[in-house]
């Protein structure tokens, strides 16, 4: 039987992602983000709620009445508006990866099995990893490959859950680009020159990365 607080978390994840479609509405006004025409597709009005809900849930039965589930479910919030942010715009904005940045180093002291040292070698070489890997992108294609956005983020997620987690986040969330790359190209979706958001799949080599390594 599911517990109490995990029944009470996941409505508190479920209120939490109702907050992310106003935040991203808002971050667009402040960014001067041409709205895309119509009404918000249903993903991006209902994605997050519907995302975080069950994730609040799974992540409460997993790590119980612990201050890092705190912890965790504030990087829940980020990766999850990060997530359909970009899916959406092909963004992912320095106003949300900045102050996410700055709260993953205050916060690795307090992180189980992290600490503010590993957690910074982490981000800074996942950052120089991924800024390789952008500008020979460009040498290569000739275009764009990943952009700087996606740079700072791999920082962020480094920050967030240290050199093997951080690892594991990158190697999945690049699997998953390659496979959504290949099944575009083979069905005629897009060109081999066009490029993929890479934020949505490396948010979601992140949520788990953070299942596989968060722990009290």
């Amino acid at each position: 039987m599911v517990d109490l607080l995990a029944l009470i978390w996941a409505a508190v994840g479920a209120a939490l992602g109702w907050g992310v479609v106003l935040l991203s509405a808002w971050l667009e006004r402040r960014e001067d983000i041409d709205p895309l025409p119509g009404p918000a597709p249903r993903l991006q009005r209902l994605g997050p709620p519907l995302l975080l809900a069950p994730l609040f849930l799974v992540f409460a039965l997993k790590l119980g009445p612990h201050p890092v589930l705190a912890i965790v479910s504030l990087w829940l919030v980020v990766l999850t508006q990060i997530l359909f942010f970009d899916l959406r715009h092909h963004l992912i904005l320095d106003r949300v990866l900045l102050p996410a940045c700055a709260a993953a180093l205050l916060l690795s002291p307090v992180t189980p099995h992290l600490g503010w040292r590993l957690a910074l070698v982490a981000g800074v070489a996942a950052g120089l990893f991924f800024l390789l890997l952008a500008l020979l992108g460009r040498i290569i294609f000739r275009a764009e490959a990943m952009g700087l956005g996606d740079v700072k983020f791999v920082v962020l997620i480094g920050f967030i859950l240290g050199p093997l987690g951080g690892f594991d986040a990158i190697v999945t969330g690049m699997l998953l680009a390659g496979l959504a790359s290949l099944v575009v190209v083979v069905f005629r979706l897009r060109g081999l020159r066009d490029s993929i958001a890479y934020g949505p799949f490396l948010a979601l080599g992140a949520l788990l990365a953070l299942y596989r390594f968060s722990g009290a």
